[in-house]
């Protein structure tokens, strides 16, 4: 009897897990404080070229989303060095490639990562500034009126975009949006042309429909121009109400 003996040889994985964390803010410029925008795959994201390899040129990047508030935290990345910018929201771009196809970089950071907790932050123009003018208002029937306002925040010539539409956002959770708002009663205003143009800096009121009593909803207004790549809203913070 012959009997066949099959070994195999196992490697030990000998890399060190993404044990690091990096943290920040994207910056509104047009506040000093942390951009307002939305969650999900599609919105802002902060991009990450690896650089320690062939210093990242043919590197594929990493992409994670950005909070709601403008934060971010990523608690599970590889020690090294990196090439990071915000990307993919209602804001003059700080990395694109020009109508000439030279790429422009007006913001990138490259930073090493180690050594436990690392902290960056950018600072972005966004195409508007969205803000409250007064706290919003339940009504008798239910419904919520709100006041608000939006100005220019970016001077930049080529990113300045005709204003398209204001949405006042209605839903029971806190990161209320574009990518998660009640349709039934939300409410949409539209400008043609320039028509929007005319309001900006001017108050705005804008009322839900009537909501489901005896329970708290966020509302939260965006409004957004014809910039010609993503249509992505500006917003300002969301706030609460208790329809009773």
């Amino acid at each position: 009897m012959i009997i066949a003996t099959i070994g195999s040889c196992v490697k030990k994985d000998n890399y060190v897990g993404p044990n690091q964390i990096l943290t920040g803010a994207v910056i509104d410029s047009s506040t000093g404080q942390p951009i307002q925008t939305e969650v999900g795959t599609s919105s802002l994201q902060i991009r990450a070229y690896e650089m320690t390899w062939n210093n990242g040129v043919g590197v594929v990047p990493e992409n994670f989303n950005v909070h709601y508030d403008g934060t971010f935290a990523n608690t599970k990345v590889f020690a090294g060095t990196y090439k990071l910018y915000p990307t993919d929201g209602a804001f003059a771009p700080l990395v694109y490639t020009n109508s000439a196809g030279t790429p422009v970089d007006n913001g990138s950071k490259t930073i090493t990562i180690q050594g436990g907790t690392t902290n960056v932050s950018f600072t972005v123009s966004p195409f508007l500034k969205v803000e409250w003018v007064a706290d919003p208002v339940v009504n008798a029937d239910k419904t919520v009126t709100v006041q608000f306002k939006f100005s220019r925040g970016t001077a930049i010539p080529d990113r300045i975009f005709n204003v398209t539409d204001a949405f006042l956002f209605v839903s029971t959770a806190e990161f209320v949006s574009n990518a998660s708002y009640d349709n039934l009663t939300s409410t949409q205003v539209t400008y043609s042309g320039t028509a929007g143009n005319a309001l900006l800096g001017q108050p705005i009121t804008l009322t839900t429909k009537a909501l489901g009593a005896n329970r708290p909803y966020y509302v939260r207004v965006g409004a957004r121009t014809a910039d010609n790549v993503n249509k992505r809203y500006n917003y300002n913070a969301p706030k609460q109400v208790h329809i009773p």
